[in-house]
This record gives C-alpha cells, structure tokens and sequence, in this order.
C-alpha cells in the first residue's frame, strides 16, 4: 500500500466542507486546509469556523498557489459553484491526488473527471447528517455517514483503504459498500424528495417525521426516481424509501435541509441538479415526471423574489 493521507484540502466551507474540516483539524491541524480566494478567503482567515460551539481557524490556501499536492481533495460546495471549484483546486490537484465529492446529485463526479481523469476520483455521499449552517456557525447533532469508493468495491484498492484509515483517525463515520452507482442513486432519491419538498413546505425534519401528507410529498417525488432508475438499470425499490425513513426517524427534529437553509437565506437553490435533471431524465427514458416538474416550477418561481 501506498503511504498514508497526510494532506487534504476542501473546496467550500458550508454545512459539510466546516463539519468535515472540523474534526479532521481535531485530528492533526497540519493535516487540512481549505482551497478559497477573495473575500471568501479574507473572511475564513478572520472569522474562522465555529462548528458545535468550537472555534476553527483551519489554513486558508488560495488556489494560486503553488504548493506540493494534496493528497486527497473533498468537493463540498453548491452545483452552481462547481465550475468555479474546479478552476481553484488545479493547483491542489497531483499525481497522485485523489478526488472525493460530498455534492447532492448524480453529475459532479463525471464533471471532475472530465477536468481532471476520472481515475483520480472516488464516488462518495453523506447520508443523514442534520448540519444547520448560520453565517459562519454550523451545528450538527447527527454526523451521518459517508458513503464513498470506487464504482464497484467486490475488493478494494489500496486509495480506499487509504481513506478508510484517515476516517477512522478522524472519527468521520463511513461505509464502503459494493456497489456505489446504487448508492449514488439512493441519494439522489433522498434529495429529491426531501431536499425539494422541504422547500416547498419551509418545513424541518419535525414536519416529515410528524406528517403524513408532508411524507406523501416527499415520497410521490422519491417514486419518479424510482421508475427513472428502472431505465437506468439501477433498480431502486420500496424498500428503498423505508430504508431513508428510518434514518428520517432520526435526525433532530429541528434540522433542515440544505436547500430549505438555502430557500431561507435567499441563495440560490440546487433544483436544476435534482427536479432538473429528473425532468431531462424522463424526457431522455419517456416516463412522466409530474411532481418534479411541479416542485422544479415551485421552486424556480421561490427563486425569483429572492
């Protein structure tokens, strides 16, 4: 096996990019650094991160410059940003360097791979974490788990192992599960619905744990993925929504969704990347998608009083 990850950059300080960085700081300070220009990099070198009540002044590397490699990059900022994260991180980018995105959706890997190979890039998703992020605080009661490997992972490369180690240094839960396109689409489903219907309804976890209508929403939406990944050949299930259920059950019930913090701080959402590419998708296999076309108009009306 190749030597251990000792340097990891992170594009984007959110919700995932600070709860991540924060307990890989608390690992080895020297380990971590984010990749940001401008004001984005004035404002961490002077206000930090606070992250469950903890202060962080994690390094601040702006993308020119030119320093050794990072051995592993995670990817953690909004699909309208990835463009702009795949310019910063040329200069973090080796040899050797592998690639990780914690992005919603099913595009960003393939994105990166067109820029940079995708054989420096590993598919990964984080599940179940209830990050709420104010400013430069982020809270989290649930961390999750993420879900990361290669394509397929009957055995796994030496990289995956790598990064196993590194996470369990970390404490950073994971799992690597043999076939991560099924994952990836699981996670699609998830936002799909949660993410959009959340949105929609301004409504917390408490709503959808509570509510069966909220629920019915949230699942019509889960169920046009379903059928898209019968096209796809991935073969998502019933099961596959009790089985987000559960981990709904859950999350802290006063947690929100990234795009229902989105909708709230008046950003620009993520909806082209998940009703958008559902709709394309139904156009592409011919199966009707009617609640995401609903959702994906909801939304971009929302968008417009921002």
């Amino acid at each position: 096996m190749k030597p251990s990850i000792e340097t990891i950059s992170i594009i984007g300080a959110g919700a995932l990019g600070a709860a991540y960085g924060g307990l890989l700081y608390d690992m080895d300070v020297r380990a971590v650094s984010f990749v940001a220009g401008g004001k984005r990099s004035e404002r961490l070198r002077k206000e930090g991160l606070i992250v469950n009540g903890k202060r962080y002044f994690i390094t601040v590397i702006p993308p020119e410059d030119l320093l050794t490699p990072a051995d592993l990059i995670i990817v953690a900022v909004k699909y309208h940003h990835l463009d702009d994260a795949l310019r910063d991180m040329k200069n973090r980018v080796g040899a050797e360097t592998a690639i990780m995105s914690v992005m919603n959706g099913i595009e960003s890997e393939e994105r990166i791979g067109a820029a940079y190979g995708m054989g420096k890039v590993l598919y990964a998703i984080s599940v179940g974490i209830d990050a709420l992020r104010e400013g430069n605080r982020v809270n989290y009661n649930n961390q999750g788990k993420i879900f990361f490997g290669e394509a397929r992972n009957v055995s796994l490369t030496d990289r995956v192992k790598r990064i196993q180690v590194l996470f369990d240094k970390a404490g950073i839960r994971y799992e690597t599960p043999p076939d991560m396109m099924r994952i990836m689409w699981w996670k699609f489903m998830i936002n799909v619905g949660i993410n959009q219907a959340s949105a929609v309804l301004r409504a917390p976890f408490l709503i959808f744990q509570t509510s069966e209508e909220a629920r019915d929403l949230m699942e019509s939406a889960m169920r046009e993925v379903i059928k898209l990944s019968e096209k796809a050949q991935v073969n998502l299930t019933e099961e596959d929504i009790k089985r987000f259920n559960e981990i709904l059950l859950g999350l802290n019930p006063g947690g929100k969704t990234s795009m229902l913090q989105d909708v709230e701080a008046g950003r620009k959402t993520e909806v082209e990347m998940l009703a958008g590419k559902v709709i394309a998708l139904g156009r592409q296999y011919n199966v009707p998608t009617p609640v995401n076309q609903r959702l994906f108009d909801l939304i971009k009306e929302m968008e417009t009083k921002f």
